[in-house]
C-alpha cells in the first residue's frame, strides 16, 4: 500500500532558463546553416527537458519502506520525523547539516524533512529529504512507523 508518493520535478523557471539554449544554439550554428541551428536548438532543448523529467527523484513510502531517490530504508529503523520550511529548512540544508547525513536535496523543493536513523549499526545519523509537502511527508512517515510497530 502506497502511503505517500512525490516526484520532485523541476520548477517552471528551470525550463524557462533552459530555453536559453535555443538562441545560443541558433547563434552558434547560424554561420553553417540556419536550419541546422533550429534543429540543434530543438534537439538540445527537448533533450534537456526530457532529462529533467526522467531524472527527477521520487520520494515514497510503500509497504513500510521509505524511498528517497535510489536509497531505501525500512520505517522501523527511523525515528520521529521533523518538517522544516522557510529559513529553518535552509539552515538544515546548510549550517546545521551533519557530514554523514543521507541527503536528497533539490533547489526547487524548498521544504525539507529530517528523519533520524535509530539503527545502531547504521553510521548515518539522519536522512534529510527535500520536498514540496514537508508536513504531509512527515505525517506519512510517522503513520507508516506506527503501522509497522502495531503489525509487529
Amino acid at each position: 500500500m502506497t502511503q505517500y508518493h512525490e516526484r520532485l520535478f523541476p520548477s517552471v523557471m528551470v525550463f524557462v532558463a533552459t530555453a536559453l539554449v535555443i538562441p545560443a544554439s541558433i547563434l552558434v550554428f547560424f554561420p553553417i546553416s540556419l536550419t541546422v541551428g533550429y534543429v540543434v536548438a530543438a534537439v538540445l532543448y527537448l533533450g534537456s527537458v526530457a532529462l529533467f523529467l526522467t531524472m527527477a527523484p521520487t520520494v515514497s513510502i510503500n509497504d513500510g519502506v521509505l524511498r528517497a531517490g535510489r536509497a531505501r530504508i525500512p520505517v522501523t529503523e527511523l525515528g520521529t520525523p521533523e518538517a522544516f520550511t522557510g529559513e529553518a529548512a535552509r539552515a538544515e540544508r546548510g549550517v546545521n547539516l551533519h557530514a554523514r547525513a543521507y541527503l536528497l536535496l533539490n533547489a526547487w523543493a524548498q521544504q525539507a524533512v529530517k528523519v533520524p536513523v535509530v539503527d545502531a549499526q547504521d553510521p548515518t545519523p539522519y536522512w534529510l529529504i527535500s520536498t514540496r509537502r514537508a508536513g504531509e511527508l512527515a505525517a506519512a512517515i510517522e503513520a507508516a512507523r506506527r503501522e509497522q510497530v502495531e503489525a509487529a
